[in-house]
């Protein structure tokens, strides 16, 4: 049976005087209101040269418990994968979108960014009562929301979110470098590093790189 839909209106809440890393001050506010089902949403890959930008959406329970857990950038690669796997064991469910380069040239990297976030949400497979957004912007989608800069460091389920992108975009990387050898995006992951534009400088653009923009060419 399909969970009741609600449309309850979270109050807003304003975390300057939160304890200091108190990541579940957003999510215990919501729970305390009677939501349950809460998904942080965030994306990885909106500043690199090439590759897609990857979005994702996590609902955790109220019981989950992940000590250590941070933005995803704040973190080592192997403390992301490690989180990786804690944090699809114990959610209620997570999903993942991307937008690819050819999409991100059409339009922008915001509006592709955010359509990533709206694609992630819609496959989680059940609606969320509402969503925790990373940054200033809402997404396309009639849930209830909240747009929280610097989210994925004021929220366990944002930042949650903001390791299953990081570590679902970077295997993604990981796997064009067999397509374009001659590239080494398992290292650089598409970012606009001295060996990335060298071998840019070398080689030329890829199908995968983003035309639009600055050091890329045409």
């Amino acid at each position: 049976m399909s969970q009741p839909k609600r449309r309850r209106k979270a109050r807003q809440l304003d975390p300057v005087n939160a304890p200091p890393n108190d990541l579940l001050l957003f999510e215990k506010a919501l729970f305390s209101e009677g939501f349950r089902l809460v998904a942080g949403v965030d994306e990885a890959g909106r500043g690199p040269l090439a590759g897609p930008v990857v979005a994702a959406a996590v609902v955790l329970p109220p019981s989950c418990s992940l000590p250590g857990l941070n933005d995803s950038k704040q973190l080592s690669k192997a403390s992301r994968e490690y989180f990786f796997d804690a944090i699809c064991s114990c959610a209620q469910g997570w999903a993942v979108g991307a937008v690819d380069s050819c999409e991100i040239d059409r339009t922008n990297i915001l509006r592709a960014s955010l359509e990533a976030m709206r694609i992630a949400v819609t496959g989680l497979g059940f609606e969320p009562e509402i969503l925790l957004i990373d940054g200033p912007f809402k997404i396309a989608h009639p849930l209830p929301q909240r747009a929280i800069k610097r989210g994925d460091s004021l929220s366990l389920s944002i930042a949650a979110a903001s390791v299953v992108a990081k570590v679902t975009r970077d295997r993604i990387m990981c796997e064009f470098e067999n397509s374009y050898p001659e590239f080494s995006f398992s290292v650089h992951k598409g970012y606009g590093t001295a060996r990335h534009l060298e071998e840019l400088r070398r080689h030329g653009p890829t199908p995968i790189h983003r035309l639009t923009f600055r050091g890329v060419g045409i």
